[in-house]
């Protein structure tokens, strides 16, 4: 597999096609390999950011959503990363870790000095960690699934 090329837009910028890419990826993903039985289109969408992985020939494969503070509520002073996947045919690929970075970066650029937040997985609690994310709450259910709070404190100043 040759590298990603990113991009990370707002829903309004995508079209028809990259939006129905971008659910039937996390319902493949989210809904049927891990059998969450949840509403994936939150009304939240519409207010993100929506970062891409694709391959040279277009097809996409990994991907995650960026909230800006407070989309979530006044308690979210972070910009939040949610969503967080890459396609089955990546997987073992290593393709985790510059989907992160990507996210981060976008994050760091269009919000500055306010650090992000997660709700990772908690198997993946370590792979964060070397991230920069630390855990900031307990282990929780999530759809069935183990989940951590984990935060990462903004990017200093240059």
């Amino acid at each position: 597999m040759g590298p990603l090329f990113w991009s990370c837009l707002p829903l309004q910028a995508l079209d028809a096609e990259g939006v129905y890419e971008m659910l039937a990826l996390r319902n493949e993903v989210f809904v049927v390999e891990q059998r969450c039985l949840y509403q994936d289109t939150d009304g939240r969408d519409r207010d993100c950011l929506h970062v891409m992985g694709r391959d040279a020939t277009g097809r996409l494969l990994a991907y995650a959503r960026l909230l800006p503070p407070g989309l979530k509520g006044p308690q979210q002073q972070r910009a939040a990363i949610g969503r967080v996947l890459t396609s089955p045919a990546l997987r073992g690929q290593g393709q985790g870790r510059p989907l992160v970075r990507q996210a981060l970066r976008e994050c760091e650029q269009r919000w500055p000095g306010v650090g992000q937040e997660l709700s990772a997985q908690a198997h993946l609690q370590d792979f964060y960690a070397s991230l920069g994310f630390r855990a900031v709450s307990p282990v929780y259910d999530e759809d069935g699934i183990p989940h951590i709070d984990m935060c990462r404190d903004p990017a200093p100043a240059e």
